[in-house]
């Protein structure tokens, strides 16, 4: 099949410091489980357009479209706008081409971090917000429209046929969640049923698929309720599957729980291409400064690693991924790091350090 082939964007701001830490961490995974990923860095985001007046260069939408994997690193600035006032934002059109309709959000409570619930069982958060990438309220970006500077108006859709692929990965993540001695073997369903025709739609859809997959427990909640139940009970949950707007909110809230958006990975996952970066920002107010923390850089790069592993029936890039997200974990657990995010000083580099650190460490049968 040849050496997989991955897209690289580091981006705008603190994109291309955290870009530095997944490739430095890449390179260590190669040496240590003996593999090779075919790597093309790729300019673009508000920066690029400032120069250039395009969000990315010629070519290389379509060269992300061909790669087996795209790595993001953060893109836009506050300062820069497009003519119709919104940010550069290049890989919003990726998702809605490329058809990357589930965007996987991690919430984990790593080690020794500071504890932001007052609970001790907050220690135990580790879920997953999937959120629906395509549709829902989203699907009216760039088509909304203002009647005689009076009404506004955006539309949320629904199909029957993007929910049905949603819930099946929705269904297979607390599945194999369970394998890996992880999460409650449950999927919640959050939506607001109760209001909107649209909500009800997705929970019949829902409601059909959770009979296919009867091995995984499933349940149901109205989001004002299931935001207020992440923060007094998070631990209760494990794979929570929601429309685009209400998943975009309630993944940085989770976030929030565990740190902050440093801490929060993201893969947008469809059929045929897969697109991985963390959820935060460019950080403008902090680029250069060596203080960028990199562990959702580094957990979006483990489940890039873990998605072309799958993909390919290729066990060492599995290893690896796991490896990875491993000595991420490790090197909280040891105490050896604290970000800047988290009231710590360990800087970018010297997170990457330790985490390359204990790759190197890792057994083989990592």
């Amino acid at each position: 099949m040849g050496n997989p082939e991955v897209a690289v964007f580091p981006g705008d701001g603190i994109g291309h410091e955290v870009m530095a830490s997944a490739l430095t961490t890449l390179d260590a995974l190669e040496r240590r489980f003996n593999f090779r990923l075919s790597r093309t860095v790729y300019e673009g985001g508000a920066a690029y357009y400032r120069k250039s007046g395009k969000d990315l260069p010629d070519g290389a939408f379509e060269a992300a479209r061909a790669a087996d994997a795209i790595l993001f690193g953060a893109m836009g600035l506050p300062d820069v706008r497009l003519p119709d006032g919104t940010e550069v934002a290049p890989h919003l059109r990726m998702r809605e081409s490329f058809g990357l309709f589930a965007g996987v959000r991690p919430v984990k409570k790593y080690p020794n971090t500071p504890r932001v619930l007052a609970d001790a069982r907050g220690d135990q958060v580790d879920l997953i917000v999937l959120r629906e990438s395509t549709e829902g309220l989203f699907a009216s970006r760039g088509r909304g429209t203002v009647e005689d500077d009076a009404v506004a108006r955006d539309t949320m859709v629904i199909t029957r046929a993007t929910s049905e692929k949603l819930f099946d990965v929705a269904f297979s993540l607390a599945r194999r969640r369970r394998t890996q001695g992880v999460g409650k073997n449950r999927v919640t369903c959050v939506d607001k049923s109760n209001v909107f025709v649209s909500m009800a739609f997705f929970r019949k859809i829902f409601s059909e698929k959770a009979r296919e997959h009867a091995d995984v427990k499933h349940d149901y909640a109205y989001v004002d309720a299931a935001a207020l139940d992440l923060v007094r009970k998070p631990w209760e949950f494990d794979v929570l599957v929601m429309e685009n707007m209400l998943a975009d909110i309630l993944s940085d809230l989770g976030g929030g729980l565990v740190g902050g958006m440093g801490m929060a990975p993201c893969a947008e996952i469809g059929l045929e291409h897969a697109l991985f970066q963390p959820a935060h920002g460019s950080a403008p107010d902090i680029a250069g400064q060596g203080k960028a923390n990199p562990t959702a850089m580094l957990v979006s790069t483990a489940m890039m690693l873990d998605w072309l592993g799958e993909r390919r029936g290729d066990d060492v890039l599995v290893r690896a991924a796991r490896a990875l997200d491993e000595a991420v974990t490790q090197a909280y657990a040891d105490a050896a790091v604290l970000p800047y995010e988290l009231g710590g000083s360990t800087g970018t580099e010297a997170f990457t350090a330790a985490v390359v650190e204990r790759i190197a460490r890792c057994p083989c049968s990592c």
